[in-house]
């Protein structure tokens, strides 16, 4: 389904111009939300064990097996353009949670795994690692679109608009200043989107696609700087530090994607696998990176 182009023959009936419909799309991302319940036909499996291709090993960090937090079906799924994920077979995502919190930024990959399966890749039930309790509880998922946009476009109630102006650093106030003057529709284009692709307030067990969360952004961006440094590329003054960062952050927004951020069992983490929108085009989920972060 064109789903950009729902918005665009609904934005056009209003009178919008074509031109701040494309600026307006383009920072514009269509996510997955996957749940529990009834809803459709099941487009995934969360907790239980994975389906793996026969003569494959369940993935290991060393010797100790790593615990499978869900899987989909890609043809499954629905379709969302521009996003570049596999048309069929399975992804499956694994993540020992506290030792890739405590790996984090060390470039130690060790704890966390995407598996692709093609569709065509004759599979069976992996067989269950002889460790109490690590096999979580199995459940279908089901699958609903939502929509995301930046923190700086995100729609805002009026009378919480100077609140969450504060919660804006000022290059994020000025991209938003920005914006609006470049759009004088800003505020019909969010009402669309949010029509067409009603916010959940429910829990989602999983999110497919969208941006990737801030403070991962924000992690990947301190990493990529600190090694320029390193590498005598750059000098950043440290009163300047900040200033770089949040630059780097924006231009990292546009250059990544979230594949997945879901919630866990222990309560005080959540889970996040990235990846470049290139890597993810080209089939190279091997490349996908994994930030776990404290929930609070």
């Amino acid at each position: 389904m064109d789903h950009q182009g729902q918005l665009r023959r609904a934005a056009l009936a209003l009178g919008i111009p074509d031109d701040e419909i494309n600026r307006f799309t383009d920072h514009l991302r269509l996510s997955v939300r996957l749940g529990g319940g009834s809803g459709g036909a099941p487009v995934g499996q969360c907790g239980g064990l994975p389906r793996l291709p026969v003569g494959t090993d369940w993935p290991t960090a060393g010797a100790s097996p790593l615990p499978f937090i869900f899987s989909v079906d890609c043809a499954a799924l629905p379709r969302v353009e521009g996003f570049g994920l596999p048309v069929d077979g399975s992804l499956l995502f694994f993540l020992a949670h506290e030792e890739d919190h405590l790996a984090g930024g060390t470039g130690d990959r060790r704890y966390a795994r995407v598996v692709y399966v093609p569709g065509d890749t004759d599979t069976k039930v992996a067989e269950e690692p002889s460790i109490p309790n690590f096999v979580g509880e199995q459940y279908d998922l089901h699958a609903r679109l939502g929509v995301e946009l930046p923190p700086w476009i995100a729609k805002q109630d009026d009378d919480e608009d100077d609140e969450d102006d504060d919660d804006l650093s000022p290059f994020q106030q000025q991209l938003a200043r920005d914006l609006e003057r470049d759009l004088p529709h800003l505020d019909e284009l969010r009402a669309l989107a949010d029509d067409l692709w009603p916010p959940d307030e429910g829990l989602a067990s999983a999110d497919i696609g969208g941006y990737a969360d801030d403070e991962v952004i924000r992690s990947i961006a301190e990493q990529t700087l600190a090694g320029r440094e390193k590498a005598g590329e750059i000098v950043v003054p440290v009163t300047q530090w900040y200033t770089h960062l949040e630059k780097e952050e924006h231009r990292l927004t546009n250059e990544w994607v979230s594949l997945a951020r879901f919630s866990l069992a222990d309560e005080f983490y959540y889970g996040s696998f990235v990846i470049r929108h290139d890597d993810l085009a080209a089939g190279r989920l091997d490349e996908a990176l994994s930030v776990t972060e404290f929930s609070e």
